[in-house]
């Protein structure tokens, strides 16, 4: 059985990882993917402590990991869908290009 710190560790590194990409990149899209990472860390964590917690009979970390995935699929098409609104105005996804409001 693989113990909860190396659960956690994992979910660390995603987590910074993700956060790295969302505050480093200059793309829009990365940024985003960098996000998702971000909120998979959370769902390792969520699953690691239902599971070595003790209340494994009940269902609340899995439940509180099916509204993360929820939102991080509605996050992912809110988010690309003003990416693509934004690219047929401006002709980029550059993060540095879209500081002003003006077009």
């Amino acid at each position: 059985m693989v113990p909860l710190n190396w659960y956690l560790i994992l979910a660390a590194f995603l987590f910074c990882t993700g956060l790295y990409t969302a505050l480093a990149r200059r793309n829009a899209i990365a940024a985003l993917m960098g996000i998702e990472l971000m909120l998979n860390a959370v769902n390792i964590n969520l699953i690691a402590f239902w599971r070595y917690g003790n209340f494994v009979e009940a269902l609340d970390g899995q439940v509180f990991a099916i509204f993360v995935i929820a939102m991080a699929a509605a996050e992912v098409a809110v988010g690309l869908a003003l990416i693509i609104s934004v690219y047929r105005g401006r002709r980029t996804v550059n993060l540095d290009d879209l500081d002003t409001l003006r077009g």
